[in-house]
């Protein structure tokens, strides 16, 4: 990628890198949690955390991986949590606002699908060339932003699962494209899927040709892909918690997310989208 192409790809995603320091816990509060997933104890949505400062901040994040709370360490809101506490309500929490608390919780719940929406449009139009799907990507995310900055009311009125649909019926056609344009460079001549979603589950991959691969919905936990390369191949909603990815070649990957790196296993020699960071525990 150019150096005109990293700046558009950082300035499309930005706005959807999580800043914990500009939020107000929303994630600690308005979630509901389970222990068996990885975090500190079972709580309902609404109730905050225990172990959430007034200040917003948690009192053991330097210890989350110590004590095995992974659920917190991998989650990812796509920077909707400080779009809600910035923009939505103008800097007055939660604790300002009280009556307002469960708006604010079903509000951030809205904003990080939109977000989430952005994400994914926003990795589809980086990779995209055809001109006339370009064009809709383009528009679609400038409708999607736009509506992040409406009042309340506005947002909690959005039906949201329509907007799903419209926005995966966009992302089916553009993967389609960009993995066939991939399989094609390699001369392959239709994507390789497995056969159920478990199919996979702690497989040793490295024989494989995931070039332009469908790989949505795929668990692909504790399987080895280390050293594929995954040009052009769907990884939304992938499970990778414990792939192992050293050496894997994921920089034209589509649709992967920060909360699906953290969760897998590379190194050094594993290439990433520019719009990923590199996760510290990785060697």
């Amino acid at each position: 990628m150019n150096q005109q192409g990293e700046n558009q790809t950082s300035a499309l995603f930005k706005p959807l890198k999580m800043s914990c320091k500009d939020c107000f816990g929303l994630c600690c509060v308005a979630l509901y949690y389970a222990a068996s997933e990885g975090f500190p104890s079972d709580k309902p949505a609404g109730k905050p955390c225990s172990y959430l400062d007034r200040d917003f901040k948690c009192k053991i994040h330097t210890k989350l991986s110590q004590k095995g709370f992974h659920g917190c360490l991998s989650y990812e809101c796509m920077g909707a949590g400080q779009k809600v506490a910035q923009h939505t309500y103008q800097g007055k929490d939660w604790h300002q606002q009280p009556k307002r608390a469960k708006e604010m919780y079903d509000v951030f719940l809205v904003m990080k699908s939109l977000h989430e929406f952005l994400w994914y449009l926003s990795d589809a139009f980086v990779h995209i060339e055809e001109k006339m799907l370009r064009e809709q990507l383009q528009l679609e995310i400038k409708a999607i932003e736009k509506l992040t900055y409406e009042a309340p009311k506005i947002l909690l009125a959005i039906d949201i699962e329509k907007k799903r649909d419209e926005v995966n019926g966009l992302l089916h056609q553009a993967s389609k494209v960009i993995s066939q344009k991939a399989r094609a460079a390699h001369g392959i001549t239709s994507p390789l899927r497995p056969q159920t979603p478990f199919a996979w589950m702690g497989k040793d991959l490295r024989r494989k040709i995931l070039v332009g691969a469908d790989l949505s919905g795929t668990l692909l936990i504790a399987a080895n892909l280390s050293g594929i390369d995954l040009t052009g191949a769907n990884l939304i909603g992938a499970d990778l918690r414990d792939t192992h990815l050293e050496g894997a070649h994921l920089e034209k990957a589509l649709f992967l997310t920060q909360l699906q790196i953290d969760t897998a296993k590379g190194d050094a020699k594993t290439t990433l989208p520019p719009q990923l960071e590199r996760p510290s525990h990785w060697l």
